[in-house]
């Protein structure tokens, strides 16, 4: 927009028909006039600026507007993830205190076995102590006692259980096998296994046909003595022959061959005592 010069111009004309004026009077006329002009000129200017600047403002405005909407869509969108986070979040707590719980089950049936095997090797080496205190020097030459594993094994030479080619029971080792089943019969938490073992010198007796029954004869002579003359519940005992297959030492010497010769009693803790145990095992925890 500009403003037109028409009033400056009738002013003049105006005083001109009026009559003539003064050259002074004109001078200061035309003056006026000229800075009327320029004033103009600046408002025109001023308003071409103005304008430009609102028209900028504008752009400005609308560039902000698009960027507070893009922000607060990104707002939005930084809510939602942090929503699915904190459920997730939740559902891990939720796992981890199922986790720890599951741990902890786990850690106290392990220690129920632990402690069920620290019982029974306190057992084991309290039996033992009590055996070989029983047992005089004579006898400790014909036994050997050792804890092997939780099991406690009594190896006997076969010299002073059996009559000489024999499975039947000699009258001297009466005294060392009712130490021994006294031992048994206060440990009644113990099963007891009798093992039959020889050398491997072939067997030349009517009535057996090798060293397979030979060291079953020899193991169920031993139960049965147990159980009629010192009184050991049979169901506690069992009985079986190994041959000559479960050799301690070499059979190629009359001393190693003496030492394959023997009969072991193995005393044992009573396997459902621990399957009980194992029973009380906790859960394998569900897969998600």
């Amino acid at each position: 927009m500009k403003l037109k010069n028409t009033v400056p111009l009738l002013l003049l004309a105006g005083v001109l028909m009026q009559g003539c004026v003064s050259n002074k009077k004109y001078a200061e006329l035309q003056s006026n006039n000229t800075k009327l002009q320029q004033s103009n000129q600046e408002l025109n200017q001023r308003l071409q600026d103005s304008e430009k600047e609102v028209s900028g403002s504008k752009i400005r405005i609308k560039g902000l507007e698009e960027q507070l909407a893009s922000e607060r869509a990104n707002v939005v969108a930084l809510q939602t993830a942090l929503n699915k986070c904190l459920a997730s979040s939740n559902q891990g707590n939720v796992n981890i205190s199922k986790l720890v719980d599951e741990i902890n089950s786990s850690n106290k049936y392990i220690q129920q076995l632990v402690n069920a095997k620290n019982k029974s090797d306190s057992l084991n080496m309290v039996l033992t102590n009590n055996l070989t205190r029983s047992l005089s020097r004579e006898e400790m030459s014909d036994v050997d006692v050792q804890v092997l594993k939780g099991v406690v094994y009594i190896s006997l030479s076969d010299n002073m259980l059996y009559k000489s080619g024999s499975y039947e029971i000699s009258d001297k080792a009466g005294a060392t096998l009712a130490k021994i089943a006294k031992i048994i019969k206060d440990y009644q938490g113990y099963d007891v296994l009798i093992e039959g073992n020889t050398d491997n010198v072939p067997i030349s007796k009517p009535n057996i046909r090798n060293n397979w029954d030979l060291s079953a004869l020899r193991a169920s002579s031993v139960v049965q003595s147990l159980q009629n003359n010192y009184a050991v519940d049979p169901k506690r005992l069992t009985a079986g022959g190994r041959g000559e297959y479960n050799t301690v030492a070499s059979n190629d010497t009359d001393a190693g061959k003496a030492r394959n010769r023997r009969t072991q009693i193995i005393i044992t803790p009573k396997l459902d005592q621990f399957m009980e145990l194992i029973g009380k095992a906790p859960e394998a925890p569900d897969k998600p």
